[in-house]
């Protein structure tokens, strides 16, 4: 009987060393790096297509400390500005490690395509989106010394042609505005000049390069409140972020009403397990009153929508915008 219980007590052994094994290797070996559990596996980078201190900039800084504390994980910003956003939008459709995403505004998802027959990514096939941010309305400023209401479009119509104004980039939601506003003042024909983001457009107001422009809050009204720039009206109804600032319709403008906003998207490739915890995470951190504050201060007004409600919002404006493109003639290829 001594062989057999031998025998017996070797398969015991070696069963049991064959399942200790196999839990140490479970353990401590390789995860699957697209697992819920394990997901992120290391930092995050978020690409930005403006510049830092750009209203898009500060939304993206906003999120990435409380994003990073809810993930384990360092979160990034990687500025890349330049071509309205749509540089940094390329990058993110084309990135392959799961760890790539990218804060966007308007018209990277709407309109880039309308106007770019050549653009490199298709918006509505490379990315995943994950929320819709924040939004804010545009408003048009002037430098200081230019006269408030309807006298500003009379003297907007008497400048013509040697009048400019600025936008970030050629097909951006304040390019298309503008050429809105004109076509709902006749007579008004000033030049556009695109800068690669707002505090460029600032920048070069204040230096007399260009003589209006349709710029979020966050970034104008520090210098509005300092006296350096005017407002002149929102396109738009009041807002909360700024009350002291008039609609465009009390200048006699209207039929205007446009604003920007910024969304969180990853590539078309981005794993489940990262879409479904950023569609978790992301909403709920915009939603929380510290983070609300913050973009407040800023001048966005705080959304934090699920995927679907990014998507529903990326069509309704593309047929606004498209409406835009196609009165006005706008070609930029």
């Amino acid at each position: 009987m001594k062989p057999v219980f031998a025998n017996f007590s070797r398969q015991i052994l070696a069963i049991f060393l064959v399942a200790a094994y196999a839990h140490s290797a479970g353990a401590a070996g390789p995860k699957d790096s697209k697992s819920p559990e394990t997901w992120p596996s290391k930092p995050l980078r978020i690409l930005v297509g403006f510049p830092g201190g750009s209203t898009p900039d500060m939304a993206a800084r906003t999120l990435a400390e409380p994003l990073s504390r809810a993930l384990g994980q360092p979160v990034i910003i990687d500025n890349k500005p330049g071509a309205s956003g749509n540089i940094a939008a390329d990058q993110v459709a084309k990135a392959t490690d799961d760890h790539t995403l990218g804060v966007v505004i308007n018209g990277n998802l709407t309109s880039a395509k309308l106007l770019y027959p050549k653009l490199p990514y298709d918006p509505a096939k490379d990315f995943a989106p994950i929320s819709l941010m924040a939004t804010a309305p545009l408003m048009l400023v002037a430098p200081a010394n230019e006269p408030a209401g309807a006298e500003f479009f009379a003297a907007a119509r008497q400048g013509g042609s040697q009048w400019n104004y600025g936008s970030v980039g050629n097909g951006s939601v304040a390019h298309l505005g503008m050429e809105l506003l004109k076509s709902r003042v006749p007579g008004l024909t000033p030049v556009h000049v695109p800068f690669a983001g707002n505090p460029q457009v600032v920048t070069a107001m204040l230096g007399g390069q260009i003589q209006m422009a349709l710029i979020p809050p966050g970034v104008a009204m520090p210098h509005v409140r300092s006296g350096k720039l005017k407002a002149i009206g929102l396109a738009g109804g009041r807002s909360s972020l700024v009350p002291e600032v008039p609609p465009l319709a009390d200048a006699g403008v209207t039929n205007v009403n446009l604003e920007v906003w910024t969304a969180l998207i990853g590539p078309a490739n981005l794993s489940k397990a990262a879409q479904a915890r950023l569609a978790q995470e992301v909403p709920r951190i915009i939603r929380d009153a510290d983070t609300r504050q913050k973009l407040f201060n800023q001048g966005w007004q705080a959304v934090g929508t699920s995927p679907d409600g990014l998507r529903s919002r990326v069509k309704d404006e593309a047929a606004i915008l498209g409406g835009i493109i196609q009165s006005r003639g706008i070609k930029l290829e």
